[in-house]
């Protein structure tokens, strides 16, 4: 779910002079021209959107501009100035710093230690570990942060928490300009309240925040301005006041998309029950009674911690059921592991596509056979023949099957994770945040492949922090609330009915 809009910074805040300007900005990579000839500016004080499907040349236009790589062609200014940065030090030290999605930390070493890597305060040659937790304490003052020790260790922060010292890091370098790269793509609601609050302190500073996010609520709760790239060229720089969300999915995919959510596809009928949990508990779940039918959309909703993923856990057999029942087509099932779920007709596509979902430094045809070649390699090679129209059908983007997985963008990455799974061919299938990190193409093109499963049968429980995506997807919502059902109701009901549930505060529109 969602952060409250109420979070986000004042919409008044004065925006300065542009700060950098960028113009005409060309990159190739042996031999294909991946940006071309790109304007951009940054004013001070202001938050400004650059978003485009994978692909369009968001993060080479960034990693220009962080000093990772050179342009070809075209002028980058900094305060009317020239500027070429050779190395991201040059680009930081001239005030310009980027967090990236993948952070740049030493989990084993202080929040302060990492702040200041590599230029540690010293006296007569040693460092001095007091003047850096010091000015550490102090970075952290300034923005509100006091309950962050400059002394803990980097691996006991939460996501959150480690974010927020990669931009208190780019801080202490005087950084007027920040590029912040799918900043909430892996935080919880309470995380990205922080976010919000933190990105409002920045602007107030006068800091310029170049803001990449596929989160389209988010782009209009906390940017001023928003480009809009496509295949690597730029569509148009716009006013978010002036243009609402249908007008900017219209403006990176290049045609028109009256809704997020396609429609059932005529046909489609909710049939017989293929997965009933009755009593379902272990040490984080308690009193699960669930029901999944052939055709059919249920989505798990609720807060974070409410036990969502923990669901899907227990029906793989990760952390499973020590109470209750599962039964499959009228059978029971006792999993006690991940082998034995896809054996029994499941599939499950993790949350975290790159720790859980892939072998990066693997082929897309390796990561496609991977569960076949685990759970039936006698008949993997027969089976693996679908694999290459399975890709076909999810419009993968990749140079060939024998690419690895880790050059391809997250909504591709994230079609190989699916055909992985499909290729089992499944009778239930549970998707873990199946949208997470990825464009609106590529949401559109998941959203399509959940119709088209339950067209033919397959029933799928979809877990999903995204309300909308939760109303538009299900034909019933299950909420959760402290590891127990809080309640159910149907798809199509208003964010305010879930969210009732999820907070015990139920309405007229859900049940329990």
């Amino acid at each position: 779910m969602t952060a409250n809009p109420s979070a986000a910074p004042s919409g008044g805040t004065a925006v300065g002079t542009a700060l950098l300007r960028m113009t005409g900005v060309e990159k190739s990579f042996l031999g294909v021209r991946v940006l071309h000839g790109v304007d951009l500016d940054l004013r001070a004080g202001e938050v400004h959107a650059l978003v485009g499907e994978n692909g369009a040349g968001k993060s080479t236009l960034m990693k220009i501009l962080a000093g990772v790589h050179r342009a070809d062609n075209g002028r980058v200014e900094l305060d009317g100035e020239p500027v070429d940065f050779e190395h991201p030090l040059q680009a930081q030290e001239a005030g310009v710093s980027t967090v990236f999605q993948e952070f740049n930390l030493l989990p084993d070493r202080s929040v302060a230690e990492n702040i200041f890597l590599g230029r540690e305060p010293r006296t007569r040659g040693m460092v001095d570990a007091g003047k850096m937790n010091a000015d550490t304490a102090s970075l952290l003052e300034e923005l509100g942060l006091t309950w962050l020790s400059p002394q803990a260790p980097v691996r006991s922060l939460s996501v959150a928490g480690q974010q927020i010292v990669e931009i208190v890091k780019a801080l202490s370098y005087d950084a007027r300009i920040i590029s912040m790269d799918e900043p909430t793509a892996a935080l919880a609601d309470e995380e990205v309240e922080l976010l919000y609050r933190l990105v409002g302190q920045l602007r107030e500073r006068g800091v310029a925040i170049l803001y990449v996010s596929h989160r389209l609520k988010e782009i209009f709760d906390l940017c001023d301005r928003v480009t809009v790239l496509k295949d690597g060229a730029l569509v148009d720089t716009v006013d978010t006041a002036a243009i609402d969300s249908e007008d900017l999915v219209r403006m990176m995919v290049g045609r028109p998309m009256s809704s997020f959510f396609p429609e059932k596809i005529p046909g489609t009928t909710v049939g017989d029950v293929k997965l009933r949990v009755s009593g379902g508990g272990n040490e984080q779940l308690d009193g699960i009674d669930l029901e999944l039918r052939s055709g059919e959309i249920v989505a798990l909703a609720g807060l974070q911690g409410s036990g969502r993923t923990e669901i899907a856990h227990a029906l793989f057999g990760i952390a499973r059921f020590t109470r209750g029942s599962v039964h499959m087509d009228g059978r029971r099932l006792r999993l006690r592991s991940a082998r034995q779920a896809v054996r029994a007709g499941l599939a499950l596509v993790t949350e975290d596509r790159k720790a859980e979902g892939l072998a990066l430094n693997q082929s897309v045809s390796a990561n496609a056979r991977l569960v076949l070649d685990a759970v039936s390699p006698r008949g993997a090679t027969r089976r693996a023949k679908r694999i290459p129209g399975i890709l076909s059908s999810l419009d993968l983007v990749a140079r060939g099957e024998d690419q690895e997985v880790r050059f391809l963008s997250g909504g591709n990455q994230q079609k190989v994770v699916l055909a992985k799974w499909l290729a089992t061919e499944p009778s239930v299938i549970v998707l873990d945040e199946p949208t997470r990190g990825i464009d609106v193409g590529a949401k559109h093109r998941v959203y399509s492949l959940m119709r088209e499963l339950a067209a033919e049968g397959v029933a799928i429980l979809m877990i999903s922090s995204e309300l909308p995506e939760v109303i538009g997807m299900a034909d019933r919502i299950v909420v959760l609330s402290d590891g127990r059902i809080a309640g159910e109701t149907s798809g199509g009901v208003p964010e305010e009915d879930v969210m009732a549930l999820a907070t015990g505060h139920a309405s007229e529109g859900g049940r329990s």
